[in-house]
């Protein structure tokens, strides 16, 4: 006996018309549209190598001082073992070269009353270590924003090789995402989740 109410498995899908082909697309590229309007500020407008550089660091500094905050006071005094850094000495490594990289090698001075050479041995608390962080990242926002083409063009050194000016913000970068790989580790190691990853 066959039962009234079977649903057929060979059922065609249903054909959409070209118009609803046309309509469809036309929804999706009106989300795209939307999706990049609603993008952050800082986001847009990017351009040329001076602005992809400044939008890498920017992705890899916010992250580094958000991990700072979201690791415990105590943890500051963590290591993995004897003779590497703390969590503290690793945050105040990447500030320390934040720095120390534009004042030896593009003539950039630290601000007055920062003593970036003592950073790693000399702060220890979560309080100080992520104020000095966040401000050595405004330190370089401040070099990346008020350079132009030209700037980043210019001749400098970086260890005994002649580069240009460009290529020593590259390497602060690179040095930094190093660190940030580092500090993912130490936070993974005390139980923290990276704020960007929950």
């Amino acid at each position: 006996m066959r039962c009234a109410n079977r649903v057929s498995f060979n059922a065609k899908a249903p054909v959409i018309s070209r118009l609803g082909r046309m309509l469809l697309a036309r929804g999706v590229l009106t989300l795209a549209a939307v999706a990049v309007l609603a993008m952050p500020a800082r986001a847009q407008g990017i351009s040329g190598f001076g602005g992809e550089l400044r939008g890498q660091f920017e992705a890899s500094a916010e992250k580094l001082v958000a991990l700072a905050e979201a690791m415990p006071a105590e943890s500051y005094s963590w290591q993995p073992m004897e003779g590497v850094y703390t969590v503290a000495a690793a945050y105040m490594h990447v500030a320390r070269y934040n720095y120390m990289y534009p004042d030896m090698y593009l003539g950039v001075e630290a601000p007055a009353r920062v003593d970036y050479a003592s950073l790693e041995e000399r702060v220890t608390t979560k309080e100080q270590a992520v104020r000095i962080l966040a401000a050595s990242m405004d330190h370089v926002r401040g070099i990346l924003d008020g350079m132009s083409d030209a700037d980043l063009a210019k001749p400098a050194e970086l260890y005994g090789r002649e580069v240009e000016s460009w290529a020593v913000l590259l390497q602060l970068l690179t040095h930094m995402n190093e660190h940030l790989g580092q500090a993912i580790a130490y936070a993974r190691m005390n139980r923290v989740v990276p704020p960007w990853s929950r």
